[in-house]
């Protein structure tokens, strides 16, 4: 199978309550050898934290080949002049089979892995303090090898962090996010999630 197909996503988002625009953005960007995935959740919501996640997801879609340290710099550099935004990435090598993830502010995330016969293990994953414009701190990525299958969630603040209690793994990506949506979502805020799994036939 090719392995730039071998990966499944899903993501289920919900504005603030009487605004037409979103402060949290998603992307997934695919590159050769590799697959980039990015949540944004920028200060505040409606119109102008759009603006402002435009503006950063733009910088990462223009920058997709430089590594994360430099993209999330560079990326600091672009918003300083707004309010600022959570940023969390996460870098896929179909090659060296390995997930770098890389935090800053409030957009949680999780890794599940399984293998073979067993439970899947359940990682949480480190988000820096700072905003992202604002106060950066020191990058320090971590590195994670991909298992027969991963299955990694990223949420918005606008998800309540125990949304890691149940996790719906047997679920497909899509579904999968949706009931984390559904059961999770505060209300008051923009929320988010994003699923992304790899197959285990990488």
């Amino acid at each position: 199978m090719n392995r730039a197909l071998s990966f499944q996503w899903g993501v289920s988002s919900l504005n603030y309550r009487g605004e037409k625009d979103s402060g949290d953005k998603c992307l997934l960007i695919e590159f050769e050898g590799g697959v980039l995935a990015v949540v944004i959740d920028a200060l505040g919501h409606g119109s102008q934290a759009a603006a402002v996640a435009l503006v950063a997801a733009r910088t990462w879609e223009q920058n997709i080949h430089d590594d994360l340290i430099t993209q999330m710099r560079r990326c600091h550099a672009d918003l300083h002049a707004t309010r600022g935004a959570a940023i969390s990435v996460a870098m896929f090598d179909w090659k060296l089979k390995t997930m770098t993830w890389l935090g800053v502010g409030n957009v949680a995330g999780v890794i599940m892995r399984s293998h073979a016969g067993a439970a899947p293990h359940v990682t949480s994953l480190l988000v820096h303090a700072g905003l992202v414009g604002d106060r950066l701190p020191d990058l320090l990525p971590s590195v994670f090898t991909l298992a027969d299958a991963t299955t990694l969630v990223m949420a918005t603040d606008g998800i309540s962090r125990d949304f890691t209690d149940a996790l719906p793994s047997a679920l497909e990506p899509q579904r999968f996010a949706q009931r984390v949506l559904d059961v999770y979502a505060k209300r008051d805020d923009d929320a988010t999630v994003l699923v992304f799994r790899c197959n285990g036939d990488l």
